[in-house]
């Protein structure tokens, strides 16, 4: 080596001492975000505190993240902000990405993915004073009411929030459980969730399924009942979701997981009950869900007053990390698609694995567990068990949707 070669590799040594880890030739594989400026859709509904907080508390900051946090009108507001690019992450219901992957219910065709849940359980069926008044406290109990009132022209209303969406399927089920058509017997009109109170107050339904802390809110304001939970309906069931547009998701792996990252951290925070208030308080603010910290709490503690004179501490309130709450379990794609197929949204059998494969990505979550060290379940399918005694089985979807005596298929 001459002495002038010698002092380019010294110094050329040198300077690569300096540089970190990832360095490969004249190309830098960073793990930095590749569009660290996110701005993330949220609803009015205490199931969005994972990702208020992950701002609140800085971790978006801490993975290299610039948030926005967005409170939008509605569901539809949320998919269509997601699906222009608008936001480009989003607290979101886990029916919105199957139908706007399939194209379903007014939905452009736009694939969607869910990497991880934000939260399970935490979510009511409400009716009014009168129907308790009445004596009614389940379907079976409202269905003779119901079936005079559409025999009279003025069937009852049930409110949801989204037609694919999940307080759509709790309402169906339940009402269906009871011998009710939700399609045929009563009619189901789409509210947002900031709007079921006022909605109630002047006489707009006779029940509504929404997120907390609008269940709660019912009672407090003296209009309503909590019928059911819907934890009550399914034990620990999946609902919010994270949602990434799929385009968006396959060129930005990195900052998909960096937001992941952050929200997980920020779950974990939220899981520990001492955190509870303070979470209470900050998501109670009125640029996110816009409600006394006092109406938020009770439920978020497991602390449940029906309206009806029944009071109990629930161990099943919302989770946001515990118990595999983030977990995006497979079989609860296949079971969403098979009430699409129940309810007559799709007229013949979907491709329930072909769907559930690109849409639910527990292996993007399992990644960005192994990062922080979180366990995760060995499989991505399991079998369900819901009040009525109804089995789901993922390992044959058609065979459980023609188990169901009431249904709208070939409608």
């Amino acid at each position: 080596m001459t002495r002038r070669d010698f002092v380019k590799t010294t110094a050329a040594a040198a300077l690569l001492a300096g540089v970190p880890l990832g360095w490969r030739g004249t190309a830098y594989a960073s793990d930095a975000p590749e569009t660290p400026k996110v701005r993330i859709g949220i609803i009015a509904l205490t199931d969005c505190s994972s990702i208020v907080m992950a701002h609140e508390l800085g971790l978006f900051k801490k993975q290299g993240i610039e948030s926005t946090i967005s409170k939008e009108a509605s569901w539809a507001v949320i998919r269509d902000r997601l699906t222009l690019g608008e936001n480009q992450a989003t607290h979101l219901l886990l029916g919105i990405p199957y139908a706007a992957t399939m194209g379903l219910q007014g939905s452009p065709v736009k694939p969607m993915i869910i990497p991880m849940y934000l939260n399970r359980n935490g979510q009511a069926i409400t009716l009014t004073k009168a129907l308790l008044d009445k004596g009614v406290k389940t379907p079976q109990q409202l269905k003779p009411l119901a079936l005079e009132a559409k025999a009279k022209g003025s069937p009852m209303t049930f409110a949801m929030t989204y037609p694919p969406g999940t307080h759509a399927m709790w309402t169906r089920y339940w009402l269906a459980a009871g011998g009710i058509n939700p399609d045929r017997d009563v009619s189901l009109i789409t509210i947002p969730p900031a709007q079921m109170v006022a909605n109630m107050k002047v006489g707009k339904m006779d029940g509504y399924c929404v997120g907390e802390p609008w269940g709660a809110r019912a009672i407090a304001d003296g209009i309503g009942f909590t019928a059911i939970t819907t934890q009550q309906i399914w034990k620990d069931h999946p609902e919010k979701v994270l949602g990434f547009t799929e385009e968006f998701a396959t060129k930005n792996p990195k900052t998909v997981k960096a937001v992941m990252r952050a929200i997980l951290e920020a779950s974990q925070w939220n899981d520990k009950l001492e955190n509870r208030p303070k979470m209470a308080e900050v998501v109670g603010q009125p640029q996110y869900v816009n409600a006394a910290k006092e109406v938020i709490l009770g439920r978020m503690l497991g602390e449940y007053d029906y309206g009806d004179g029944r009071r109990e501490k629930d161990k099943y309130y919302m989770t946001f990390f515990d118990r595999q709450t983030n977990f995006p379990m497979k079989s609860h794609g296949t079971w969403w698609l098979t009430q699409f197929r129940r309810w007559g949204m799709v007229k013949e059998p979907p491709d329930y694995k072909g769907l559930v494969d690109r849409v639910h990505r527990p292996d993007i979550y399992r990644e960005a567990a192994k990062e922080m060290g979180i366990e995760t379940p060995r499989g991505d399918s399991q079998k369900e068990t819901f009040f009525d005694g109804g089995v789901f089985d993922p390992a044959d979807p058609e065979k459980y949707v023609k188990s169901f005596a009431v249904h709208t298929m070939g409608a």
